[in-house]
């Protein structure tokens, strides 16, 4: 969340980002309510002042023989405790309805972020790769939905037998495929310095707040009768490891990786995607999150970025990078690039990776601090950063698509090969 003492220092500047980012605040409320507290805070002080010194003068009013104005004195501090209980509630609950409305509050932008009204004003960075062409080729190419119920790897049908609709079966080599993938990214980005973690599937409501699902984005998650949520993505449980703790600069950056099934309501979806491995209910996903000092965490964004770049260019799949604008960036993020593959199907790119820096924005949430005695006293709260290394189902969806040829088949991506235990061609079962 924000810190209290910026919102109140800045706030036109604060009514600027959140008008950029079509978001709701009401600076009136927050004024009232910190004022609220502030004059709570001040009356407690003052009374606790009063209280200790009435205290004090009880036991010297005791030995004078002064027992009416001791007795006046102790009726007096039976008074102000009175009264610092009715305070007390007083601020609390404008403690409370201040870290409710902060709760619901995004983060503030980058200065980098660019300022746009929606995902049309997301300018491009760069491009790599070049889509083919498959009627210069002498074919029509087909869309994954529907080459991979052919090749027998993808059932749709059957998954909502199981399940309901935006749910995926995959058998044979569709399901050694999401394997291959999965392990292929987890490797690669241990190869790279990610230290790799093995996830709960499930998180509390305590850790979902930490990174900012809650309480805004309730709706979008499934949860459990035992007050547990499945996770949405791994940066939940990565970004929460160190909730409550305070790390050592030397430390910094620390680099995580995890994959974990990711699990999405998808409540504000409705009608978008609903073919295919776009965006369903239950996906796989590589993770990997980044605990940073606060000077040095756009860089290491944009060595995020490039790590997640990696996969792509060892898969040869053609992307862009594009930066979201202040309309289009995520809830907890301050700055944002998308990773978008070519599919054929849409003729054109699509989201496959979002690479964010969230500044201190879930650290103040998740309380979690490093200390550098060299540089400052105390400690600080860290920044955090998060980015998809890649998203499976859709990765699978280009490797599909971008891979197929004439006959029908699927040629497998050289990396991906060993992971397929030298199967180098998808073909019907």
């Amino acid at each position: 969340m924000l810190d209290i003492k910026f919102v109140r220092d800045n706030q036109a500047a604060v009514a600027e980002a959140m008008e950029n980012r079509h978001a709701s605040w009401d600076a009136a409320r927050f004024s009232e309510l910190d004022e609220t507290r502030r004059a709570a805070i001040a009356k407690e002080e003052a009374l606790q002042a009063e209280r200790n010194a009435a205290s004090k003068s009880i036991g010297a009013m005791m030995g004078a023989g002064q027992k009416d104005e001791a007795e006046a004195a102790k009726e007096r501090v039976r008074a102000i405790n009175d009264e610092l209980a009715v305070i007390g509630k007083e601020r609390e609950a404008a403690d409370e309805a201040l870290r409710e409305l902060l709760l619901a509050t995004p983060n503030m932008p980058a200065d980098s972020t660019p300022v746009g009204e929606s995902e049309n004003d997301n300018p491009e960075v760069r491009r790599w790769g070049t889509p083919r062409d498959f009627a210069a080729e002498g074919f029509e190419m087909k869309p994954h939905w529907d080459l991979g119920p052919e090749l027998g790897i993808i059932d749709f049908e059957r998954a909502v037998k199981l399940a309901r609709s935006r749910f995926i079966l995959l058998g044979g080599l569709g399901a050694r495929l999401e394997r291959a993938l999965i392990n292929f990214m987890a490797d690669t980005h241990s190869s790279r310095g990610y230290k790799e973690w093995w996830c709960p599937a499930m998180a509390n409501a305590e850790t979902l707040t930490g990174t900012g699902q809650l309480p805004k984005f309730e709706e979008d998650l499934f949860h459990t009768t035992e007050g547990l949520y499945l996770i949405p993505t791994a940066e939940v449980q990565l970004t929460n490891i160190h909730a409550g703790e305070v790390l050592d600069a030397d430390q910094l950056p620390l680099k995580y990786c995890a994959f974990t099934p990711c699990f999405r309501e998808e409540a504000g979806s409705a009608g978008r995607d609903t073919r295919g491995l776009i965006r369903v209910h239950q996906f796989d996903k590589v993770e990997m999150v980044k605990y940073a000092k606060p000077e040095e965490s756009f860089d290491d964004l944009e060595a995020m970025v490039a790590d997640a770049e990696n996969i792509l260019q060892l898969l040869g799949l053609p992307y862009r990078v594009i930066s979201l604008c202040t309309g289009d960036i995520g809830f907890s993020a301050a700055k944002t690039y998308d990773l978008e593959v070519w599919l054929p199907s849409y003729n054109g790119y699509k989201e496959i990776s979002s690479c964010s820096n969230c500044t201190d924005f879930q650290a103040r949430r998740a309380n979690i601090k490093y200390r550098d005695p060299a540089n400052f006293k105390g400690s600080r709260f860290v920044h955090t950063l998060n980015g998809s290394g890649l998203a499976v189902g859709r990765t699978m969806a280009a490797v599909i698509e971008n891979y197929q040829q004439a006959d029908g088949t699927v040629r497998v991506p050289d990396v991906l090969v060993p992971y397929m235990g030298g199967v180098e061609v998808i073909a019907p079962e």
